[in-house]
């Protein structure tokens, strides 16, 4: 039995349904979760952390993310670029991925999120090269090597640039192709038990690079086996007007006649819903990641969330891929999320509270994870991070700790992340890898990848 005890935390911030804060109490875990919270508890355990000065809370829970893009970040040629064109563009870069590129890609990505207090990250992969192996099964080879927990996608698209889409040939597959390794990736990978750390979800890649059929067999194998739905909706205009010529309806229609609402289901982005659309959301607790950084760098839009959390629409947060985000750090999307709606709706906007309940128990519930994730109570996974409340950044900012991460803001690392109740991250350092030697590797293999 392992066993976690961090004593005299100076305010806990458990983001349950309560808004529960404690003040100078302990907490103690026991084969990754939580047994107790309580003032001097007396519990003996294997690894003893004094927290006497420390803000703790519940783990980030990233839920969009494409991390192999974080091999493409920062390219000067794309800078100016909007989505449509910025995704062709970078196609002819990703159409050369590998195993050991999403491998390194994973582990420096996840590694970020980690350092920032992320403790479970959703990726959405759809890039699948023919003969480039099990490239999932390098990304859950990686989140374990880091000890993140990993909510992994079997992504896809069948319609390449001939077919009217937006991929090359090479990185598109028939809907059997898709279908018989869904099946696969499910069967190997998916944990269906309380406080898994491997999970799967479906998620073709968006209306404009998939087909009906793969849409709507997507959905119907979802169901079958149990798993989750996920794909880009309603992100740009271009999207809005594409699938009006195309199919004659506006996105969230056109996705509803293939089954693809419900509360098993989120949208990554949901920036042009109209106000039915929001209704229809809210109605069939259809879930919306909010990406702000990516939004705002590829000049999307402004997701509506202020009006989705006054409906109850379930929200959470992501970081969205590294390419149109350039980085991995959801505490930098929770205090952008909280300024730019404070711009944008002014007092509708969400508190940095509400942000941060978006980022954990919001992003919880859209992975279907609210029994075991996204809030600090007992019986729930020991997935936390803390931030020493004496930092010269913080000053004179800690008398709401419930808000202070979205209103002032935490720049650099965390000082503990702590997952499944294993310490990750310690003194802002990851714990299980050796972070030299990975950036050094990582750099090597991009600058290799990027010169094919």
């Amino acid at each position: 039995m392992s066993t976690l005890l961090i004593k005299n935390i100076r305010t806990l911030v458990s983001c349950d349904s309560a808004d529960t804060v404690y003040e100078n109490v302990d907490l103690y875990a026991e084969n990754g979760f939580i047994k107790a919270i309580g003032a001097s508890l007396d519990r003996k355990a294997d690894k003893t952390i004094d927290a006497s000065h420390m803000l703790c809370y519940p783990g980030l829970v990233n839920t969009h993310h494409h991390l192999y893009q974080i091999f493409s970040r920062n390219l000067p040629e794309v800078q100016n670029m909007e989505l449509f064109d910025w995704l062709k563009t970078l196609y002819e870069i990703w159409k050369n991925l590998d195993a050991e590129v999403i491998r390194l890609s994973s582990l420096t990505g996840m590694g970020e999120l980690m350092k920032h207090g992320c403790t479970t990250c959703f990726d959405h992969h759809y890039v699948f090269p023919k003969d480039t192996g099990d490239l999932l099964g390098a990304q859950f080879g990686a989140a374990d090597e880091l000890g993140i927990r990993m909510y992994a996608s079997r992504g896809s698209m069948d319609l390449s640039v001939k077919d009217g889409g937006l991929p090359p040939d090479s990185v598109v597959q028939t809907v059997d192709e898709i279908m018989k390794d869904s099946e696969r990736v499910i069967a190997q990978y998916h944990d269906r038990s309380f406080g898994a750390m491997h999970r799967v979800a479906l998620a073709p890649c968006s209306p404009f690079s998939v087909s009906a059929d793969l849409l709507r067999e997507s959905a119907i194998l979802a169901r079958q086996l149990g798993v989750r739905l996920h794909t880009h909706l309603c992100e740009t205009k271009d999207e809005e007007n594409f699938m009006l010529a195309r199919e004659g309806v506006r996105p969230l229609e056109y996705m509803e006649r293939l089954g693809w609402t419900g509360d098993d289901v989120w949208f990554a982005h949901g920036i042009h819903f109209n106000d039915e659309e929001l209704r229809v959301l809210a109605k069939t607790g259809t879930g919306v990641c909010h990406c702000p950084i990516s939004n705002m760098k590829l000049s999307s839009g402004i997701a509506r969330i202020p009006e989705m959390l006054e409906l109850g629409v379930p929200v959470g947060l992501g970081v969205d891929g590294s390419a149109s985000n350039d980085g991995s750090s959801l505490m930098e999307e929770l205090r952008v999320a909280f300024l730019l709606h404070r711009l944008n709706s002014s007092k509708a906007a969400p508190s940095g509270y509400d942000v941060l309940k978006m980022a954990t128990r919001g992003s919880a519930r859209l992975l279907g994870r609210s029994d075991d994730i996204g809030t600090l109570e007992v019986g729930k996974c020991c997935d936390l991070f803390m931030i020493d409340s004496r930092r010269l950044e913080l000053v004179g900012s800690c008398f709401d700790p419930t808000s202070v991460l979205g209103t002032v803001g935490v720049r650099g690392p965390v000082d503990y992340t702590v997952v499944q109740g294993r310490v990750t991250v310690e003194h802002g350092h990851l714990v299980t890898v050796d972070e030299e030697k990975l950036a050094h590797d990582a750099e090597a293999k991009c600058r290799a990848y990027l010169n094919r």
